[in-house]
């Protein structure tokens, strides 16, 4: 029995499906980590595909760009969708968008073809996010954060298992074997994940105020806010804020950062280094902030994670420029493990505030956010580093971080 809100919702979850609600969320998990090297990998396969198509590194990374607008972008119609038609039709598209994507990068010849199939890859990557996150939102009303953290976790740590093998055999001759690996793996594992997904009733806590006492009764009977309703709130837009200049830094870091030990002359060993821990401490960070974010306001969580991300950040510029190659591993480490919760914060915080029944919906307009956070993190990062400095860029992510920080402690649920 699930006992944090007191009522039994394990039971009432296993009634529906026949067998414990945790498969929903393992099958979620799964697939999430399949989808994951779209984000996590991109930095080790860039050069190659740059070297051996003759494309130059602005082109090449407005794919990055593409990858996040599309990703982040398709999940407002695909969360509308999914909250009225369930997650199985939409999750079979996802397998073939996602596997097909990496099929036909395998194969391009110029880069509007690595622009199309990068980005028709990233639309399946959003539908499979939407589905993961929103399914332990609806399945899971007491455990919001630890098993949003569970699905984001394995999104940030999938691919960790993924990027040893990429960097070692994603050369000029050998990166269209690793593509075509992975895009079959992708596509076949999402099209059985699909079979297992299914969302509860929408009346499956209706009669639960005979197992709740008077504070739970009270949150069974909470305001159940559409999509526009939120919009309405101010919360929604300081949240959205907040989202962008976090998610901003962070993948900046995901996507520069081997480019950016390659500028300070770090050995190829601490580049590797940095894009192999910075999903694993992503997977990490994202699981115990979530489950901590359970226990205590999510809003101090978010204080504390945000600001320790961008201090984070500013340590990796310090270690990197005074050639510290292990410190500026433990920088990327540190910031990574306290930005990467934001996605499990977030949609968290989205679930407390606006309830469940639209989450899907709800959330993906606050994901959106991404679409900005992706442009900082690819083609303004690299306008600013021309500009500017990659040091000087690194710096000004950090700030970022620490802003959002400060900002979630101005948050407040718009039922008070």
């Amino acid at each position: 029995m699930s006992t944090q809100e007191g009522i039994d919702y394990a039971g009432r979850a296993k009634a529906e499906l026949g067998f414990s609600r945790w498969w929903q969320v393992a099958a979620a998990a799964v697939m999430m980590g399949l989808v994951s090297p779209y984000q996590y990998v991109w930095s080790s396969i860039e050069g190659p595909l740059s070297q051996a198509l003759g494309i130059e590194q602005a082109a090449i990374g407005l794919v990055f760009t593409l990858f996040v607008i599309f990703q982040a972008g398709s999940q407002v119609p695909v969360g509308w969708w999914r909250d009225r038609h369930g997650p199985r039709r939409l999750t079979l598209l996802a397998g073939v968008l996602a596997g097909g994507g990496y099929l036909g990068l395998a194969v391009a010849s110029s880069v509007w073809q690595l622009y199309l199939f990068y980005s028709l890859g990233a639309i399946g990557v959003g539908i499979v996010y939407t589905v993961a996150v929103n399914t332990a939102l609806k399945w899971f009303p007491d455990r919001r954060g630890l098993t949003t953290g569970v699905g984001t976790m394995a999104f940030a740590g999938g691919s960790a298992l993924i990027v040893p093998y990429v960097r070692a055999n994603a050369t000029v001759g050998g990166y269209a074997d690793v593509l075509t690996n992975m895009g079959l793996l992708i596509g076949v594992g999402i099209l059985v994940g699909a079979v297992v997904l299914t969302d509860p009733p929408t009346d499956w806590l209706d009669d639960a105020h005979a197992e709740a006492n008077e504070s739970q009764r009270e949150m069974l009977n909470e305001k159940q806010y559409t999509s526009s309703e939120m919009l309405r709130t101010w919360q929604f837009w300081l949240m959205y804020g907040m989202f962008i200049a976090v998610s901003g830094a962070g993948l900046m870091l995901t996507a520069k950062i081997v480019s950016f030990a390659q500028h300070l002359e770090l050995t190829a060993f601490i580049a590797t280094a940095s894009a192999t821990v910075l999903p694993i401490a992503g997977g990490i960070g994202r699981l115990v902030l979530g489950e901590i974010s359970d226990r205590v306001d999510r809003e101090r969580a978010m204080f504390a994670s945000f600001s320790l991300c961008g201090l984070g950040l500013l340590a990796v510029v310090y270690f990197g420029v005074s050639g510290m190659q292990y410190a500026f591993v433990g920088a990327v480490v540190v910031a990574t493990f306290f930005w990467s919760p934001q996605y499990t914060l977030f949609p968290s915080v989205v679930g407390d505030y606006y309830g469940r029944e639209h989450s899907s919906a709800n959330y993906a307009f606050l994901y959106s956010g991404k679409m900005w956070g992706g442009l900082f993190g690819g083609a303004v990062t690299g306008f600013l580093v021309s500009a500017l400095s990659w040091e000087t860029t690194f710096m000004l992510g950090g700030v970022l971080a620490i802003t959002a920080g400060v900002a979630s402690l101005l948050l407040s649920s718009p039922r008070d």
